[in-house]
């Protein structure tokens, strides 16, 4: 694996970023033919690449549910479905 000094923080990647770098550590973690020390150095790049993306995904959906909750309470009763069904 490249030198880490040389490797972004994950905290400063974007989530395509993150996952892409995840996605191509995982390839080669699953070849089983690095050394060991190479293979520990990966497992911890992974886990922080994982950890940034989960973050990443997790503000999303709050960010989802707070946008969908305001859409629901401004535009639709309580007692009033969301369509009608027409009768043939």
């Amino acid at each position: 694996m490249a030198n880490e000094q040389q490797l972004p923080d994950p905290e400063q990647m974007t989530y395509e970023q993150a996952r892409d770098e995840l996605v191509a550590i995982v390839k080669k973690l699953e070849t089983g033919s690095a050394p060991l020390e190479e293979t520990l150095s990966m497992w911890e790049r992974g886990e922080a690449l994982a950890g940034r993306c989960h973050a990443i995904l997790s503000k999303a959906e709050a960010r989802m549910t707070r946008t969908t909750s305001k859409t629901a309470s401004s535009t639709i009763d309580d007692d009033e479905a969301p369509f009608e069904m027409e009768d043939d």
